[in-house]
């Protein structure tokens, strides 16, 4: 029985998620692919070269309006296309093809038996390639990304919370039991599956906890400054996209000297974006500690893109005296995020 429930898992796992074409990752690669099956038709049907021009000119002119009422219904049917099995949401997609291109091919006074079968044909080349790269992207590969992301957490950081809980349980036996909330807390979200898009508030209260606990063990070395007050309050995030960077903070820009050092996290909204911007102290004299590990680093990167494509972006490095990591998302609201339109797999 476990090792069927685990065979599902996997399965599921490996499953590509229909593309949301309202991603403009997603959308680019579409029209690339589209217009690059356009170049190669032409160039099939050309005899001489100055009727490639021509040719290109005729196929988009027959094709263009039908690959535009068929995005349009798929970027305006996303959501339900996504709940759905990939094989599903093809064959409603294809069927829409077949009818709009026979619609096409009337109107036009083109042969239905040439206007369809290339219509379909582009389609399927189009969700071929995003189920190709769905099941890239998805399956245990990223699954074990995210683990060793999960498992970054570096042993001496759980030692020395423990001596730090021990330090204070007899002085202050309220300040251990926050202190072991807090690690419980932490580890339980670090263990489990985190592959849907969760609250932005929830990001921040497990970023509090952690560095909490460093507190403890830093004590007035290690300073917090937030600025939230341009937060929006209704937005979804990645899970574990801030604990990391503020753990490398801890790591590279308080750790490698005695003196106290301020961590400034800012979080805010602009237009359709969400800014998360932390800075923390810049050691000249520190520079191998700050190239340390960076693979949380790489992994929050690659994680962003499964979620939302090109439309995030990451930036890190000194600036102003002090080292800088900011991440830019589309700002998602939390009623807008339910069921499997949060999966991590955005561009599949």
């Amino acid at each position: 029985m476990k090792s069927q429930i685990l065979a599902r898992k996997e399965r599921d796992a490996r499953e590509a998620l229909f593309p949301d074409l309202r991603n403009v990752g997603i959308l680019a690669r579409a029209l690339m692919l589209y217009l690059a099956m356009v170049l190669a038709y032409a160039l099939a049907i050309t005899a001489q070269p100055y009727e490639l021009v021509i040719n290109i000119a005729v196929v988009l002119a027959g094709g263009l309006p039908v690959a535009a009422l068929v995005a349009a219904a798929w970027a305006s049917l996303a959501p339900w296309l996504r709940r759905l099995a990939y094989w599903q949401a093809a064959a409603l997609l294809i069927a829409l093809t077949v009818a709009v291109a026979a619609l096409g091919a009337r109107l036009t006074e083109t042969p239905a038996w040439r206007a369809i079968p290339l219509a379909v044909l582009g389609l399927t080349a189009v969700l071929v390639y995003f189920h190709t790269l769905g099941r890239a992207l998805s399956p245990a590969v990223t699954e074990a990304r995210l683990q060793a992301l999960q498992a970054r957490i570096r042993p001496h950081f759980l030692f020395n919370s423990i001596n730090g809980v021990l330090g204070v349980l007899r002085a202050d036996p309220k300040r251990a039991e926050t202190a072991l909330e807090d690690m419980a807390d932490l580890f339980r979200v670090l263990m489990r599956e985190n592959r849907d898009l969760q609250p932005l508030a929830d990001e921040i209260t497990l970023t509090r906890q952690y560095l909490n606990l460093e507190k403890m063990r830093l004590g007035d070395r290690l300073n917090v400054v937030w600025k939230l007050d341009k937060m929006p309050l209704d937005a979804v995030v990645p899970p574990l996209v801030l604990q990391p960077i503020a753990e490398n903070a801890v790591y590279h820009g308080i750790e490698p000297t005695q003196a106290p050092g301020e961590i400034e996290i800012e979080i805010a909204r602009l237009r359709s974006e969400i800014m998360i911007t932390v800075k923390n102290p810049f050691l000249e004299q520190a520079g191998a500690h700050h190239g340390g590990n960076k693979m949380a680093m790489s992994n929050i990167r690659e994680r962003l893109a499964l979620h939302f494509d090109a439309e995030a972006r990451m930036s890190s490095g000194p600036r102003d005296g002090r080292y800088q990591v900011q991440l830019v998302l589309p700002y998602v609201p939390l009623r807008k995020s339910s069921g499997k339109t949060t999966d991590t797999r955005a561009i599949v």
